[in-house]
């Protein structure tokens, strides 16, 4: 039987009858309590011992108790303050919220009323904990050799850290240059076989009469040209991953051994009768529909539900938002150091230019266009000029400009299915007027968003602020103020 959690409370209250009232409250319960009565004995406290919560009256013998708030404020502690007053003013409230409180309780206050009040608290802190995990997790910029922070590619993120657990095999599809070798070994690194080998073979660029060769191995003399034992790529990652690109490729009659090989996991080399023990996780990879491929008779079936247990499929690069800027510089800064040159950014016109092209080869291509302008250019900036063919004769469109650091605009909450908009410095007019009627003030956006919020927390709102990480002070005084300009 699991132990529950306890919650290490610092009570500070200077009397002592209520500081007893509340110990017994709270007697029998998850909760261990450190009492003090001044503050200055609760500072240090707080430097000799760690807390989860904090009682904390604001009326103390030696400081005002916000002082304490603003310690907590200041060094960014994660304790969760419940301030307890017989103050019940509006304004002392907004003060003490203003400082970080998480929620106050107006003296004298029932154990019903307190219990409750450090239930929510604490399942509060327990959720942020979870959600700021969660969002380390997939909030990556970089990951495993990928480079991108949209939206689509945290997905791949996850499905990734998904199945590198999994002994499953896993089918990965994408168009050419996405990077699906870049996939594979992403899933190999992260699996409990980073150790071992990761084998990475092309079925399409392996002539078909020594593919199996390749795959499986050789015995001296079982071909022309075959003037040694060799093992193949699937010996060769014992242990660890074979990643077989371009399957789509394999003639039909190595698809049934590959099948064979998949169910046994057993294999022969070309010219042996003798059968071989093989651990190899299989991850493969096309360009193609496989499905398309099997219901064109190009690929067995049985082979393509063996493969296709766990599929990633990765978008192509003009479907993962801004990320083209963000490789962009990530190249661009690799490629100058590599070369010894002082490219530090992109000026606007050559970041629309990037940001519009619809990069049929992706990311592949995008490196081998960042590569070409170092090495034949110099500069601190990337302008429009230095772009490579088809990119030199390319015309964007404004109506898809591009994520710029000097033409960002603030960042603020837009309504679904609407990308934040970045203006170029020189914008015609008419799209001037097109973007008013799609981009709305952010005064109203901001009063849609936090309505919302209070709604969905049932009209808490202490609970609104926590989600929407503002202060719930900060609520109150909004909301005072839209009162007063609908009066007015």
């Amino acid at each position: 039987m699991a132990v529950p959690a306890v919650n290490r409370i610092l009570l500070i209250e200077d009397d002592m009858t209520m500081a007893a009232v509340y110990r017994s409250y709270l007697t029998g319960l998850s909760y261990q309590i450190h009492h003090e009565e001044t503050g200055k004995g609760a500072l240090d406290a707080m430097s000799n011992e760690e807390f989860d919560g904090i009682l904390l009256d604001l009326s103390l013998p030696d400081m005002n108790g916000l002082e304490i708030l603003q310690k907590v404020n200041r060094e960014e502690l994660q304790i969760e303050v419940i301030v307890t007053t017989g103050d019940c003013s509006m304004n002392t409230a907004i003060e003490a919220m203003q400082l970080g409180a998480r929620d106050y309780l107006v003296k004298p206050f029932s154990k019903d009323r307190l219990l409750t009040t450090l239930n929510n608290t604490f399942e509060n802190q327990k959720l942020k904990r979870i959600v700021e995990t969660y969002r380390e997790e997939i909030d990556r910029h970089n990951f495993c050799g990928f480079i991108g922070s949209s939206l689509p590619m945290q997905r791949v993120y996850q499905v990734i850290d998904s199945a590198a657990t999994s002994k499953a095999t896993i089918f990965v599809t994408g168009e050419s240059g996405t990077g699906k070798e870049v996939c594979a070994e992403a899933v190999h690194q992260r699996s409990d076989r980073q150790k071992a080998p990761f084998i990475a073979l092309n079925c399409g660029a392996i002539p078909k009469d020594l593919i199996e060769s390749e795959i499986f191995g050789h015995v001296k003399g079982s071909f022309t040209g075959a003037v040694k034992d060799r093992d193949g790529a699937a010996s060769t990652a014992h242990g660890g991953t074979l990643f077989l690109d371009e399957i789509c490729e394999m003639e039909l009659g190595l698809q049934s051994k590959l099948l064979r090989f998949l169910q046994t996991g057993t294999l022969q080399k070309v010219g042996s009768d003798k059968i071989e023990k093989v651990d190899v996780r299989i991850i493969c990879a096309s360009n193609k529909d496989p499905l398309a491929e099997v219901q064109a008779g190009n690929f067995r079936e049985d082979l393509y539900y063996r493969l296709h247990v766990l599929p990633i499929h990765l978008p192509p690069l003009r479907e993962r938002e801004n990320d083209v800027l963000e490789i962009s510089r990530s190249f661009l800064t690799q490629y100058s150091k590599e070369e010894g040159k002082e490219f530090k950014g992109f000026d606007v016109e050559c970041e629309l230019i990037l940001s519009n092209y619809d990069w049929p080869e992706n990311v592949r291509q995008l490196q081998n266009v960042i590569r070409n302008i170092v090495v034949l250019h110099n500069g601190e900036q990337v302008t429009q000029t230095m772009l490579p063919a088809p990119l030199d004769s390319f015309s964007p469109t404004v109506n898809s400009p591009p994520l710029s650091t000097s033409t960002q605009l603030q960042s603020s909450p837009t309504a679904p299915g609407i990308q934040p908009a970045f203006i170029p410095s020189e914008m015609p007019s008419a799209v001037g007027d097109q973007l008013t009627q799609l981009i709305r003030p952010m005064a109203e956006v901001e009063k849609d968003v936090i309505e919302r919020a209070i709604d969905l927390c049932g009209g808490n709102i202490p609970t609104a602020a926590h989600y929407l990480q503002i202060s719930a002070a900060t609520i109150y005084r909004k909301r005072n103020n839209w009162k007063e300009e609908e009066h007015a």
